[in-house]
């Protein structure tokens, strides 16, 4: 009967899956409609396909410029960076057995807002900021696991630990960047990065992005069964030839990894990591074989969304990460209390 069960439960959460990806495919090709300039649904089917097919242009220039050089680069970059926020926040939440655990708990995020802050200071160029963020926020969470592995105890306490003292170092460092800033430029930049968006963005900055994103996303996607037994305990896992301490190690590499990429490009985005692996549990249970992949998509179903909002709600954009500020602390607040009822 169990046997019999597991697998219902299998192709049930299967089955999931299979509409958050229809779902995802539906919103991917309706954002390239929405915006200022019309652009309709069966040209824009068209004009993606003549990237591969040779097809007869009956569309206009103005029609492909706006949906191949600025609507697919931002729209693949909200997909992109949603999914990956989404994956380090279950894959940390898996790691630390902590429901609260989020993409920026062991700093990847303060050191990368620290990087993009010192490189405006300094007026670096659009890339030379990412570039700068990717750096610091890498070496943040080095810095952190380095520090958590020498201190004596709990390891996975000492690394939470380490990441709230090296958060709030570079955190403290962001703050006399802003303070010695010039107000008129710098200031404002440095304060719109911090807001999170995905405006301006361009296919070049989502090839930077893609790599060290798919570098991280493999791996976890790959050893997602594996990563059932980080709940149990070690002598239990290493009774099953399981090295619980080399799995975790791993796991905190590729979700920093793709952390670092995702924040580096988009600015901080908040709640994503943090909503999105709650809902997909929701959906789909705490199964990391499904639970990985459900994250994924739901992830990226949610950014593009959120997106699509902020550049179409008002004449002015809002800055991303404040619509996800808006939206997924609400969320969060509904799916604490529905615990609490049961």
């Amino acid at each position: 009967m169990e046997t019999k069960s597991a697998t219902q439960n299998g192709k049930r959460e299967r089955i999931a899956i299979l509409i958050l990806s229809v779902l995802l495919f539906v919103l991917f090709i309706f954002s390239f409609v929405i915006g200022r300039y019309d652009v309709p649904v069966t040209d824009v089917i068209k004009i993606l396909l003549s990237r591969v097919f040779p097809i007869t242009q009956n569309w206009t220039s103005n029609m492909e410029t706006a949906v191949i050089n600025i609507r697919l680069p931002r729209i693949l970059l909200a997909c992109l960076v949603g999914c990956c926020l989404a994956t380090a926040g279950t894959s940390y939440q898996s790691v630390f057995q902590n429901p609260m655990a989020a993409p920026d708990i062991l700093g990847a995020s303060s050191g990368a807002c620290f990087g993009a802050a010192l490189a405006i200071l300094f007026d670096f160029s659009k890339m030379g900021i990412t570039l700068t963020a990717f750096f610091f926020s890498i070496l943040t969470v080095t810095l952190v696991y380095i520090i958590g592995a020498r201190i004596r105890g709990n390891q996975i306490v000492n690394i939470l630990l380490a990441g709230i003292m090296v958060s709030s170092l570079f955190s403290a460092g962001t703050s006399y960047i802003k303070l010695v800033a010039d107000p008129s430029n710098q200031l404002p930049a440095i304060t719109y990065w911090l807001m999170g968006s995905l405006s301006g963005t361009r296919l070049k900055d989502v090839g930077f992005a893609v790599i060290p994103m798919l570098i991280g996303l493999a791996p976890i996607f790959l050893i997602r069964w594996r990563m059932n037994l980080l709940t149990i305990n070690e002598e239990e896992a290493k009774s099953m030839g399981v090295n619980t301490k080399l799995l975790r190690f791993a796991v905190i590499v590729c979700a920093t990894f793709i952390t670092a990429a995702s924040v580096a490009c988009s600015g901080m985005i908040g709640w994503v990591g943090l909503v999105i692996p709650h809902l997909s549990r929701k959906i789909v249970g705490n199964n990391c074989r499904y639970l990985i992949p459900a994250s994924m998509i739901f992830g990226a179903f949610f950014l593009l969304l959120v997106d699509n909002i902020s550049r179409n709600l008002l004449a002015t954009e809002i800055p991303i990460g404040i619509l996800t500020a808006f939206i997924g602390a609400p969320f969060f607040i509904y799916l604490m209390m529905q615990k609490e009822n049961h």
